[in-house]
């Protein structure tokens, strides 16, 4: 496919980050000369550490702890070997918004969820029905992807009577939808949006206690699952809400890639700065323990404490816990870029998994398709 000579402008990503600024706006090889590190194990600082919350297991953590979510609070030193030098290109796509968000469109997706009349056009979104909580509600944006909700009011899972004021008067009450009717649902609302249901992958998640079932639908490109999921709760009565997008995909040729290894110093790069895509599996880590020692600390529950800090004596060395990451795979997958124009773009992203089972992405294309001034 023939090359395409748009940059992307690093504005906005899920899945990779843009990353705190280094003073002077160095280059991460110079930062590492600077401090007499290699590239890899340059430790970025991305921010100032907020409360961690909650850990896996319920143990509460405050801003003295030092178990954190690695990329959203603390430094991390990222460490790897055998990584791949070798570059090339890979396809690169993006969302075309603009044929999908049409008040034809509108009116089938619609006609699909039981609802009549004609679309509007309000506040950068074609609107039907009315927001009252008398009846249904269509609501289509005119973003990047043509991201749509929709809600029954009258099959709320939760709520059977509201009054005047907005109290719920009566809990809803119904046996809990079966899978394959909720998914069959979801089926159906996104062949009447002319996508095609089999393009997707189905879960359907449910708590103790409830009465309405949850599906998720995960667009699938090449067998892996897009960020551009769609959501869709399930009734005793039918469809209660769904979201998704409604723009199709369309090719842009290949975009030239960095290496495995490029991309993983990248991870330690100021200009893309390192960001968590998937948790490990025991939630916060401890910034100086090894796995076997994060798992036994992510039980322990916070104490109060009875009297304040000791003052600090003359000298003391100031903690600067830096949490050290072994990055032991790397995958060439996709992951989306949002542009300054707000279109969408899905992009050829690597996928790096650390030792503790956590995923780092950082996007795969190379510097000469990046506009840096956004």
């Amino acid at each position: 496919a023939a090359s395409v000579a748009a940059a992307l402008a690093l504005v906005g990503t899920a899945g990779y980050g843009v990353g705190a600024a280094s003073g002077g706006g160095s280059s991460t090889g110079q930062l590492a000369a600077d401090s007499g590190r290699s590239t890899e194990e340059l430790a970025i600082e991305p921010g100032i550490a907020a409360d961690a919350g909650a850990g896996a297991n319920g143990a509460a953590l405050d801003s003295r702890s030092s178990l954190v979510y690695p990329g959203g609070s603390g430094r991390n030193a990222f460490h790897a070997s055998g990584l791949s030098t070798e570059t090339g290109s890979a396809v690169a796509y993006g969302y075309d918004a603009r044929s999908a968000a049409t008040a034809e469109n509108v009116a089938a997706l619609a006609a699909a969820l039981g609802m009549s009349g004609t679309p509007t056009l309000e506040n950068g979104s074609w609107m039907l029905g009315s927001y009252d909580g008398t009846a249904p509600v269509l609501s289509v944006s005119l973003d990047g992807t043509t991201s749509f909700s929709y809600t029954d009011p009258a099959l709320n899972p939760w709520c059977a009577t509201v009054d005047a004021s907005g109290v719920c008067t009566q809990e809803a009450a119904g046996d809990l939808p079966a899978e394959d009717t909720a998914i069959a649902a979801m089926r159906d609302v996104i062949a009447a949006s002319g996508q095609d249901a089999d393009a997707f992958e189905y879960t359907s998640t449910v708590y103790d206690g409830a009465v309405s079932r949850s599906v998720q639908a995960w667009p699938l490109l090449d067998g892996e699952r897009l960020q551009q999921a769609w959501y869709l709760e399930y009734a005793t009565g039918g469809v209660y809400s769904v979201n998704g997008s409604l723009a199709p995909l369309v090719g842009l040729g290949d975009y030239p890639i960095v290496s495995e290894q490029a991309a993983f110093e990248r991870l330690s790069d100021p200009r893309f700065g390192a960001s968590m895509s998937i948790m490990p599996a025991d939630g916060p880590v401890a910034l100086d323990m090894g796995v076997a020692e994060r798992e036994a600390a992510s039980s322990e529950i916070w104490t109060p404490p009875t009297e304040a800090p000791a003052t600090p004596e003359a000298g003391s060395a100031l903690s600067w816990a830096v949490n050290d990451v072994e990055i032991v795979s790397a995958r060439l997958g996709l992951g989306s870029q949002w542009q300054s124009d707000g279109s969408v773009l899905v992009v050829p992203t690597y996928y790096f998994t650390d030792a503790a089972g956590a995923e780092w992405s950082m996007i795969a294309v190379a510097d000469s398709q990046l506009d840096f001034a956004g």
